[in-house]
């Protein structure tokens, strides 16, 4: 029976973004995200995160290092809220750091949520994309996955982009758990506003 999914970026949204993260022992969850993703898994969602990391085609991290960095937002996750991520998928390519055309992942494409709908039995319909950035919202609208914009990370600097694009995020959101509070108030069948 498929399973709702909240698609995750990871930098901005779930973690705060030092950038180019690679070291394990800098991960700082954003106020709420543990109470918020158990929220979630406890409502039946499956947590999957999908992330850009083009500091892999850039020579500044490795694909090790963003290992190490998935798994401690893991122990963080478990440590606070015994909730973890299903899964981790990430994109380690750049457009400026390679050979032309040979990604089809980076957000705003859609390869990672592809690999995910490959991977698990999904209800898209019922699914939700949370993220701070024009990238995150632009991959759920390539995917037909209602979108929430957080104002954490760059979320509050992207809103003027999106809006020039005429691709607003179906809602916005303080931060994730809030994004959590409203999906479990639509989920109820509550009015969104």
């Amino acid at each position: 029976m498929p399973q709702p999914a909240i698609f995750l970026d990871r930098d901005g949204t779930i973690n705060f973004d030092p950038g180019y993260l690679n070291n394990p022992e800098a991960v700082r969850l954003i106020e709420g995200t543990g109470v918020a993703l158990k929220l979630l898994k406890d409502a039946g969602y499956l947590l999957l995160v999908i992330s850009n990391q083009s500091g892999i085609a850039r020579g500044l991290i490795t694909d090790e290092q963003v290992g190490l960095v998935n798994s401690r937002i893991d122990e963080l996750l478990v440590k606070y809220s015994s909730v973890s991520i299903d899964h981790f998928f990430y994109c380690p390519h750049h457009e400026s750091f390679g050979e032309e055309g040979e990604c089809d992942c980076r957000k705003p494409g859609t390869g990672m949520i592809d690999q995910a709908l490959a991977r698990f039995e999904i209800d898209l319909p019922h699914s939700f994309l949370i993220g701070d950035s024009v990238a995150d919202v632009l991959a759920g609208h390539n995917a037909g996955i209602k979108t929430i914009l957080v104002g954490t990370g760059n979320g509050s600097e992207h809103i003027s982009v999106l809006q020039d694009k005429n691709k607003l995020p179906n809602f916005t959101c303080l931060n994730l758990y809030e994004s959590a509070k409203l999906i479990l108030k639509i989920k109820s069948g509550a009015s969104a506003c």
